[in-house]
């Protein structure tokens, strides 16, 4: 009888070993992000440390970046697979090289954040004013980069101004000391950057916008390589998903989207970086399009504008279409997506 349980109880076992779930290998993600921590990429870290990533099936491995641009040259060049950066570079590679070029998936930044910033007792006070300053800049800045198609709606002769590059981290620093007239940058990369500098942005500078000279573009969003795109749908699909999650996250929670921005970088100011976070949602991410098509898509109207003015712009000889640009295909559902930005927690 002993003999027989025994045999039971190691078929059971058999069994039970043979019908066991196996857990499927996660797929791998090397993402580079727009810039150095900050306290607007709290969702991506989120998605990470909830498990979220985890949980679509998700390896997801990610980098500081150098730019918005360069992000997206490095999804380009094959150096990562996804990444956040600025989709007017973007257009630029699709146009000269489509095969390479990587696709946004997820619209990010939805208000243009651009800007050229000059300090309070500057001269400059309009456009025209520029003619004949210097304006200084990181190489791979996104409205450093788009400064011809803004010197020709705001009627600023470009042969005139004279362009200067410097590392991101030394850009307040030669504002504030005279070193350049002006700098190009998005607007709230310069606001706290130059508060964290010991600057008072709110008495210290003054900002001429893109957007309110009629450069009404989209800017940072989700991009992945056409091979990914490709290959594995669903990969794309999970990442999208994990991150519309963290957002909301974010929104009722950001004290702990700060927790998990510190975490990687203690020596960020934490009071500074919550109050870029909040910034860039009000100000960068809440266009009122989004009640209609919620986070994440966009309008083909303002995307063929956007296309058209950076073909101009950068004096490209190829067109690329929209579907080049972006595709909705990987969104979550729009009933799953915000159709506004709306900060609960504290």
């Amino acid at each position: 009888m002993k003999r027989l349980i025994a045999a039971g109880l190691a078929a059971c076992a058999l069994a039970l070993t043979a019908y066991a779930p196996v857990t499927a290998a996660q797929t791998k993600i090397k993402m580079v992000l727009n810039w150095k921590y900050q306290g607007p990429q709290a969702w991506f870290f989120i998605a990470q440390d909830k498990g979220y990533f985890k949980a679509e099936g998700l390896d997801v491995e990610m980098d500081q970046g150098e730019g918005s641009a360069a992000s997206i040259i490095k999804v380009a060049n094959g150096s990562y697979n996804v990444g956040f950066g600025d989709i007017n570079a973007l257009i630029e590679i699709a146009s000269k090289k489509p095969a390479e070029a990587p696709l946004a998936v997820f619209m990010m930044y939805n208000v243009p954040p651009f800007t050229i910033a000059v300090k309070k007792d500057s001269p400059i006070k309009t456009p025209k004013d520029l003619e004949g300053k210097t304006i200084g800049g990181p190489a791979n800045d996104g409205a450093l980069k788009l400064f011809p198609a803004f010197a020709k709606v705001a009627k600023v002769d470009a042969s005139k101004v004279k362009i200067t590059n410097m590392t991101p981290n030394l850009r307040e620093q030669m504002l504030k000391q005279g070193q350049v007239d002006a700098v190009f940058g998005y607007i709230n990369t310069i606001w706290f950057s130059a508060k964290a500098f010991g600057m008072d942005p709110e008495k210290d500078l003054r900002f001429i916008n893109y957007a309110d000279h009629g450069l009404d573009l989209y800017s940072n969003a989700i991009v992945v390589s056409r091979q990914l795109a490709k290959d594995n749908p669903n990969a794309v699909k999970g990442l999208l998903k994990a991150l519309n999650r963290a957002i909301a996250d974010t929104l009722a929670n950001p004290e702990a989207g700060m927790d998990t921005v510190l975490k990687r970088e203690p020596l960020v100011k934490r009071d500074i970086e919550k109050e870029r976070l909040i910034a860039t949602i009000k100000e960068e991410m809440s266009a009122p399009e989004i009640a209609r098509i919620g986070l994440g898509d966009v309008t083909d109207e303002r995307l063929d504008k956007t296309i058209n003015v950076v073909v101009e712009a950068s004096g490209l000889t190829r067109r690329p279409s929209r579907e080049e640009v972006f595709s909705r295909a990987f969104l979550p559902p729009r009933s799953e997506r915000l159709s506004k930005l709306t900060i609960t927690g504290k």
